[in-house]
C-alpha cells in the first residue's frame, strides 16, 4: 500500500461522511428541533412551544 492509496481512501472515508451528514441534516426527523434551534435567539425564559409548532407549520410546503 503506497501514500496514493492511502490518501484515496482516506478521501473515500471523507466523503462517505460528508454524504451522511447531509442526508442527517435534511431528513425529515431532525425538522423539528431544527426549527427549535432557528428560534433559540429570539427565546426568553419562558417557554416557546407554540411558537416553534407555528414556525414548523409556516415551512411545511
Amino acid at each position: 500500500m503506497d501514500i496514493g492509496t492511502l490518501r484515496g481512501l482516506g478521501t473515500l472515508i471523507i466523503f462517505v461522511a460528508f454524504i451522511g451528514l447531509v442526508f442527517w441534516a435534511y431528513s425529515g426527523k431532525r425538522k423539528e428541533s431544527f426549527a427549535e434551534a432557528a428560534l433559540l435567539p429570539f427565546s426568553d425564559e419562558t417557554n416557546n412551544t407554540a411558537a416553534v409548532q407555528n414556525f414548523s407549520r409556516s415551512t411545511d410546503q
